[in-house]
């Protein structure tokens, strides 16, 4: 049954249209986009699936065929960040809040969302799922909003209406990357570069390893690192801590007091240099030469901004011992993902490898599949 097929069965008529955006997986620049630095997603070939039809009566009508509990069933009118919708809902809601609250008039919809991104592997199902929404809408109501501007008001939904202070990254990768390509992004204004990033030419393969193992960007973890980054900007009187040079840094880190501020400063700073080594790397076609970067931006995530847990430690060691040319956690952190650059005949032998650590460490068996740079949101019919 396909996803028309199952709107209409919910809904009673088929929709108007029908929209999918994928999730992302980070290639290197991990914490830097609320730091106004840089980032290098591609999109996964994993899809939100929305069909749509709009509504008259200021209702909005959500539906997922992922999740229990029958349609949601909200209120434009009511919409507020106050007051966000419950659980799922709660991100679809808030891109219908931020379209409105931007002036653009919504009347309502029905709304029902199929998705194979995975949740809460760190490979940013929420914003397919704003993404997915915002386009659609976009469509349908003809607002004529660009993809970056389409993912700088899903980022406002998930900051205000759901309370998750996340950069600027995940939105920007679903709407804006394309197939077998890395999006170079600067955060702070938004430029793009689409780096060509075919793996499978050079003999190798991206693997993300999902260890099972659930994180919540709106939990108070993220939110302290953020507000240590901007803390330690601050003290180093910088707009944010992309504007801290790479050169000179240990002698720079030694105006700060607090030595959290120092290991939050140190990573943001590191890993924006890390981000250009690979971006510098796969424009040379050195692609193997990467996995060394991964691995060094791994120690960091771990060692300074201390967002890491032993599942992830445990994939990046196994994977590195067994072959792999590098690896590292990818996403927010606290669990999720992780990401292994291998040569493709090693793959396997990797892969077995990380399986049975986690059997030996009595760890949940991750789920193993290869990351393939694909197209972002789109509309399909």
């Amino acid at each position: 049954m396909t996803t028309a097929d199952t709107f209409r069965e919910v809904y009673g008529t088929g929709p108007e249209g029908v929209w999918a955006a994928p999730g992302r997986v980070n290639l290197i620049g991990e914490h830097t986009d609320y730091n106004d630095g840089f980032v290098m997603p591609f999109a996964l070939p994993h899809t939100t699936v929305a069909a749509v039809s709009r509504r008259t009566d200021g209702r909005l009508r959500l539906h997922s065929a992922n999740v229990d509990g029958g349609t949601v069933e909200l209120f434009l009118d009511e919409l507020s960040a106050d007051d966000a919708a419950e659980g799922w809902a709660a991100y679809p809601a808030g891109v219908l809040w931020v379209l409105r609250e931007a002036g653009h008039v919504i009347t309502g919809a029905d709304i029902h969302y199929e998705s194979t991104v995975p949740t809460g592997a760190g490979l940013s199902s929420s914003a397919a799922l704003e993404v997915v929404t915002a386009l659609a809408l976009n469509d349908l109501y003809g607002l004529g909003l660009e993809p970056w501007r389409l993912a700088r008001l899903c980022q406002r939904a998930e900051n205000v209406y759901v309370g998750a202070p996340t950069g600027i990254m995940d939105q920007t990768a679903s709407a804006c990357c394309t197939a077998g390509h890395a999006l170079h992004l600067d955060t702070r204004d938004l430029s793009q570069r689409q780096i060509p990033f075919d793996l499978a030419a050079q003999g190798l393969r991206l693997l993300v390893v999902d260890t099972r193992v659930k994180h919540s960007h709106s939990e108070g973890e993220y939110g302290k690192r953020r507000a240590g980054c901007e803390a330690a900007a601050a003290a180093l009187e910088v707009d944010a801590l992309r504007d801290v040079p790479y050169e000179g840094l240990d002698a720079t880190l030694e105006r700060l007091d607090d030595e959290e501020l120092v290991r939050l400063a140190r990573h943001v700073v590191t890993e924006d240099h890390r981000v250009e080594q690979v971006v510098r790397l796969a424009e040379d076609g050195d692609f193997r030469a990467i996995g060394p970067v991964l691995t060094a931006g791994h120690a960091s995530l771990r060692d300074d901004f201390r967002v890491s847990c032993p599942e992830l430690d445990l994939v990046v060691s196994a994977a590195n011992d067994s072959g792999a040319l590098g690896s590292r956690m990818t996403g927010g952190g606290f669990g999720g993902s992780a990401i292994v650059l291998v040569e493709d005949a090693a793959a396997d032998k990797v892969t077995d490898a990380v399986i049975a650590a986690f059997a030996t460490a009595g760890f949940v068996t991750p789920r193993v599949f290869s990351a393939v740079p694909s197209e972002g949101a789109r509309r399909l019919a």
